[in-house]
């Protein structure tokens, strides 16, 4: 494991490694435990997309493990006045161990893991998202105490969540369905794959994914970087929402997540909402520890 740039990078061995390593960095955290795994170790974080607990998550948990962090906005990089990636990922090798970057175009961060020399974290691209589904299945596995047997549904956009959450499931072995408006699905390869390796469902009816699901999950109709088109998607999507009446379909100890931050009201009633706000916050924490693991996996 040289880089995290998407979830099809690892194999199902590599993603329980790091989820076994993110439950001990965990309760070690909560026991008064920090250790200096990265001490001394320099981490730049990039965003050209803003974030809540992205940038709080990584530069929080590099500081628990003992490294320093650099919030580097791409308003204030070379690379926003149209310094090539293949220059920047060289000249930002020469001065740190590890890079995070948030950023539009999956390419962009496979390029910095081309042309650098150090590990390259993906903290989110319009394809992929794969620190929040590691941090989805460390919750799910700490709630339902393994991924046997288990049914996630995902309701809504077939988007960068859809996308690492299909991979994500299926590699752990859980069955996986997805409800979505039409023109809206997930990326074409990643659906072709996970039909051939694991019990896949795609379908426009919100009742028929729900069936049976131990895990419900969801995210907003129009994400960062569509504002333009939030009229349009709230005609688009309107039914696909999890509330009390469609939830029943589910099992009746049915699991909600979400990744945040939350439409209450579109994507997921507020009452729905609270009702499993224990888990869905659980959820948020543990994308410090995840990322704890993954930063320790990288720099070894």
């Amino acid at each position: 494991m040289k880089h995290l740039l998407k979830l099809q990078d690892l194999t199902r061995e590599e993603i329980i490694s790091i989820l076994n390593l993110a439950d001990q960095l965990k309760f070690e955290r909560k026991n008064g435990i920090l250790k200096d795994y990265c001490k001394g170790k320099k981490m730049g974080m990039i965003f050209e997309k803003s974030s809540t607990r992205t940038r709080v998550s990584f530069e929080s948990g590099m500081y628990e493990l003992g490294g320093h962090s650099l919030f580097l906005s791409s308003n204030d990089l070379q690379i926003g006045r149209g310094e090539p990636v293949q220059d920047t990922a060289r000249v930002l090798s020469r001065y740190l161990d590890i890079l995070m970057i948030r950023t539009f175009k999956q390419q962009e961060v496979e390029d910095f893991a081309k042309y650098g020399s150090i590990p390259v974290i993906n903290g989110l691209t319009d394809y992929a998202h794969p620190c929040q589904v590691l941090a989805d299945l460390m919750t799910i596995r700490e709630i339902e105490g393994s991924f046997k047997d288990l049914k996630m549904t995902f309701i809504g956009d077939g988007n960068n969540m859809a996308n690492s959450l299909i991979v994500g499931a299926i590699k752990l072995g859980m069955e996986f369905a997805i409800a979505c408006p039409e023109g809206y699905e997930p990326d074409a390869k990643i659906v072709a794959w996970a039909k051939e390796n694991g019990n896949f469902t795609m379908t426009r009816s919100v009742e028929e994914a729900m069936k049976g699901a131990d895990v419900l999950y969801t995210d907003v109709w129009a994400s960062m970087g569509m504002e333009k088109d939030k009229l349009q998607r709230q005609h688009d999507f309107a039914g696909y929402q999890i509330n009390s009446d469609n939830i029943r379909l589910a099992e009746k100890d049915v699991m909600v997540m979400h990744c945040l931050p939350a439409h209450r009201g579109e994507e997921i009633t507020d009452e729905v909402f609270e009702a499993h706000a224990d888990e869905i916050f659980e959820e948020a924490e543990n994308r410090l520890h995840a990322q704890k693991a993954v930063i320790i996996k990288l720099l070894k």
